[in-house]
């Protein structure tokens, strides 16, 4: 009991001890960073982001915002501290920068950027290191995908005419065809299931959906199959009519063995 009344005693003197070593460290960093001008904070924190110290960069970019607010420097500083979150792999939190950017300043000279990096950050939130070896991004959860893709379009939509917009419109072919293949696997894994219909639906969906992406005859290819699977025979044979009509060259180049 003595024991622990002595320790109930310490701790506000431990808590005195930690807020003062707090206040300290606090007096000494803004001695250190007293009469910078907003370029220095800028050029310091750049130079310690480049130096991999992301939290002390992120620190003086916050602290160059509330002591000059109303800078050019301020206002790029925010955009400095998405890219820096986006480069450690923090990319919700860089996605949230960035919609408060673009909602702070929706017609600003730089938010296409800001429209252009959220669409970036998504896309390499949908990435593996083993894309290029074992996996494919259209067999795992696309919802990044899905949101790179309407980020782009919303870009494309407001700032039609700037040079971020050209770049979207050709990232939108390679995710049109991520989302296409998706689709595909889906119809795949409920035709390995046997439940024919839904099968037919995505294969629906992405003839209707995407079209003139790479997927589109296997779609068919895999309709046809459904249909014969529920002897829908008519329909059957106007889809095939229709694939070697559309893609004479194509041959299967998906399985259905488990």
């Amino acid at each position: 009991m003595k024991r622990t009344a002595k320790l109930i005693l310490m701790l506000p003197l431990l808590t005195l001890l930690l807020s003062g070593c707090f206040w300290e460290e606090e007096t000494k960093r803004e001695s250190i960073t007293k009469g910078w001008s907003p370029k220095t904070f800028f050029e310091q924190a750049k130079d310690q982001i480049s130096a991999g110290s992301m939290d002390k960069g992120i620190e003086l970019y916050e602290q160059l915002q509330a002591a000059y607010p109303g800078s050019k420097y301020a206002l790029q500083s925010k955009l400095e501290i998405a890219y820096a979150l986006y480069k450690s792999e923090d990319y919700d939190q860089a996605i949230d920068r960035l919609n408060s950017y673009i909602k702070l300043y929706p017609n600003h000279f730089s938010t296409p950027y800001a429209y252009y990096l959220r669409g970036v950050i998504s896309e390499d939130k949908s990435r593996s290191i083993l894309d290029e070896i074992l996996t494919d991004s259209a067999q795992r959860d696309v919802q990044s995908v899905r949101d790179a893709f309407n980020y782009y379009l919303a870009l494309i939509d407001k700032f039609p005419k700037t040079e971020y917009a050209d770049e979207a419109k050709s990232r939108l072919i390679i995710l049109r065809n991520v989302l296409s293949r998706h689709e595909l696997f889906v119809a795949i894994f409920y035709t390995k299931k046997e439940a024919n219909i839904a099968a037919i639906n995505r294969t629906k969906y992405i003839i209707e959906k995407y079209p003139n992406t790479p997927s589109v005859p296997a779609a068919l290819h895999l309709m046809a199959h459904n249909y014969d699977a529920i002897n829908a025979t008519t329909l059957a044979k106007d889809t095939r009519r229709v694939l070697k009509n559309s893609y004479p060259l194509y041959t299967p180049h998906y399985s259905l063995d488990n």
